[in-house]
């Protein structure tokens, strides 16, 4: 128990802290791109998915996601009863099971790329890649001050011109990965509730 719980917590700091890759120089393309992603994250309410979390050894855990443009929340059913809420800057890691509560600041964290409000990929915020496939996008995201504080990658489907979230990833600095592959993702247009991100750990 106590090696699942660090390898749970190790996960998690992964997630938090990965390190940049060297940016592209963007084309008009890929400006364009950038800006469809950029709306994406600002616009999308009420986003709801299923989730596979993927740690470095290969681990796996799952549960339920709920996003709404700088708040995030996932609940997990595997490998036991935890849920992470993200939002105003901060984070709360509550494992239910062993009772424990872990609290930190986005302010210079990877995850705060996603969690920015609102989110500009431009200036504090780096796009070191864009790849656009048959009927996908995916972007590479850094901060322009904080290199060594880590990559995040998001990775959407893109049919008939409409993006979906399907995968966000993390890059550690010894090149460890940390992998959310999504499911089933929807979107009311309708923001969930305050209270479901409120960083209490008992809410």
């Amino acid at each position: 128990p106590f090696a699942t719980r660090r390898l749970m917590m190790g996960g998690l700091l992964t997630l938090l802290a990965a390190c940049a890759g060297v940016p592209e120089r963007q084309t008009l393309d890929q400006h364009g791109e950038i800006e469809r992603v950029e709306a994406y994250l600002n616009n999308t309410h009420g986003l709801q998915a299923s989730f596979v979390q993927t740690w470095p050894d290969g681990g796996k855990g799952q549960g339920v996601m709920h996003y709404d443009p700088g708040r995030l929340r996932l609940d997990y059913t595997t490998p036991g009863a935890m849920k992470l809420v993200a939002a105003n800057g901060r984070l709360l890691f509550v494992d239910h099971r062993r009772e424990s509560v872990t609290r930190m600041s986005l302010g210079r964290q990877p995850l705060g790329l996603l969690l920015d409000q609102p989110v500009h990929l431009s200036g504090q915020i780096v796009v070191t890649a864009v790849q656009h496939g048959a009927n996908s996008l995916q972007l590479s995201l850094a901060r322009a001050d904080s290199a060594s504080q880590g990559i995040l990658t998001l990775g959407f489907s893109d049919i008939g011109g409409r993006l979906s979230l399907l995968v966000i990833e993390m890059t550690d600095v010894e090149r460890q990965h940390i992998r959310l592959d999504l499911t089933d993702t929807t979107a009311t247009g309708q923001s969930w509730p305050d209270t479901m991100f409120t960083l209490s750990p008992n809410d």
